[in-house]
């Protein structure tokens, strides 16, 4: 029934528009081809499959081949090596589901939930995972290449089972925080797929329609988009060291504050893609800019001209000493440069690559920070205090979600209050840091130096690397 290629090689596939041909052969009655089986049937059959994997003497291994389990529910199930081709999943949920070396080939789990959920090497060829959510799903080694379960028809043709814009189908799934590392998806659709904060390192996307994806802060180093059609996708705040594009398709891709390290373009068209502006291509020196918005700030936005950096590359520029304040600095590349002493008060950072810049000194209250790539950086001294709001009833604080520390300097800086919601603190120095009152739920203080930080009254709710009971 299931036409199934197993080799490696990503070029191996099924000749869809020929098998197509041959539609109006189908039969009519699609749904006889499906055994439909009731939830206590399947729980029968998920606690058998238990008892094999437990290594109990005649417990058999589930084989779902065929079966329609449309709504039902697998939450927390162990399903590791089981047969599950070409089987029917639709609106079923599979949370925290073990279904590590399962086989998935050709089955149609649209919508799916598969949210925690182990798919470690697990076979998904073909399959049809339209508008599913993996959030936060291990999907390490995983085949989502394309495949098409074929069957028998009259006059002995062979025709497939679900039709072209279903096979190998991805389309408006959720993939938030999930782990795809070494995943193949060579030649799937996986077009509008939200890919936000996924880990991608070293999957194979060759040949992929991966159009209007967004992978913002996606982890994509070692990727291979090679000839994927990428148009309308967003990578902002991504990474993508050691990505191959060769001949990828980029048309109105947006690639403001993604960082790429690395990354040989010379087989790749970027015309048609959203870049950060060079500083030389500014209509004006940066430090006349900066004397029009010091004048703009003065006069309270009378005169002079607000500083719109977004999207420029200034890495490794001189901004010690000036004062920025309120200016728009979102997307902006600021590698290395040094910002130390400066007055970025209240402005706008969000994206921006900032990676091993000099912000010691820097008056940093009630900045956006949001997305923002931080790793290496000196931000010793560095003030992140709320402001008092303009009703005087309480304080503006600096908002740091999702922002990446990872490995800074931040040595008796005060946090307190500061959103760290999704924060990489991992291997920062936060000695005698103040981060009483600080949201760091979902934070990553893995490896990160806490002596003599407080961290009294902070939310640290989902937060790794952190003992609980050092706090103080």
């Amino acid at each position: 029934m299931a036409d199934q290629d197993n080799s490696d090689d990503d070029d191996d596939g099924i000749d869809i528009s020929q098998a197509l041909n041959n539609l109006e052969d189908i039969l009519e009655d699609d749904d006889a081809f499906w055994t439909k089986i009731s939830q206590s049937h399947l729980d029968e059959l998920l606690e058998e499959h238990a008892r094999h994997m437990d290594g109990i003497l005649g417990a058999k291994r589930a084989v779902l081949k065929f079966f329609d389990m449309s709504y039902l529910d697998l939450n927390g199930c162990n399903l590791t090596q089981a047969d599950a081709t070409g089987a029917r999943f639709e609106h079923a949920s599979m949370e925290e589901a073990i279904l590590m070396a399962a086989n998935f080939y050709a089955a149609d789990m649209r919508f799916v939930s598969f949210i925690d959920a182990n798919l470690t090497r697990a076979d998904l060829r073909g399959a049809c995972l339209r508008g599913a959510d993996f959030t936060g799903a291990n999907l390490t080694d995983a085949d989502l290449r394309d495949g098409l379960l074929m069957k028998s028809v009259e006059k002995g043709d062979i025709v497939p089972v679900m039709n072209e814009s279903e096979a190998a189908s991805l389309d408006q799934a959720i993939m938030k925080e999930a782990d795809l590392t070494n995943a193949r998806m060579s030649n799937a659709f996986v077009v509008q797929t939200d890919m936000t904060d996924a880990i991608l390192r070293n999957a194979r996307f060759i040949r992929a329609d991966l159009s209007f994806a967004n992978f913002t802060g996606a982890i994509l180093d070692g990727a291979d988009f090679t000839e994927a059609n990428l148009s309308g996708a967003i990578f902002h705040g991504a990474t993508l060291t050691h990505t191959i594009l060769d001949n990828a398709i980029l048309d109105g891709a947006n690639l403001s504050g993604a960082i790429l390290d690395s990354v040989n373009l010379d087989h790749v068209d970027l015309d048609k893609a959203r870049m950060p502006r060079h500083q030389a291509k500014l209509d004006g020196e940066i430090h006349e800019i900066i004397a029009a918005h010091v004048e703009w700030l003065n006069s309270n936005g009378e005169t002079g001209t607000q500083a719109i950096l977004s999207e420029v590359n200034l890495g490794g520029y001189d901004l010690s000493l000036t004062n920025l304040a309120a200016a728009d600095m979102s997307y902006c590349i600021l590698k290395n440069a040094d910002l130390s002493k400066s007055n970025f008060m209240m402005t706008d950072f969000c994206f921006a690559d900032m990676r091993k810049a000099n912000l010691a000194g820097a008056n940093l209250r009630g900045a956006k920070l949001q997305r923002s790539n931080l790793a290496g950086a000196n931000l010793v001294g560095a003030q992140f205090e709320g402001l008092p709001t303009d009703d005087g009833a309480g304080l503006w604080p600096a908002n740091l979600q999702f922002v990446k520390l990872r490995g800074a300097k931040l040595n008796g800086v005060n946090f307190t209050n500061a959103n760290l919601e999704g924060a990489d603190l991992s291997m920062a120095d936060l000695r005698n840091a103040d981060l009483r009152g600080a949201k760091l739920v979902d934070a990553d203080l893995t490896g990160a130096d806490l002596g003599g930080a407080k961290l009294k009254g902070a939310d640290t709710r989902g937060a790794k690397g952190l003992d609980q009971g050092s706090m103080i």
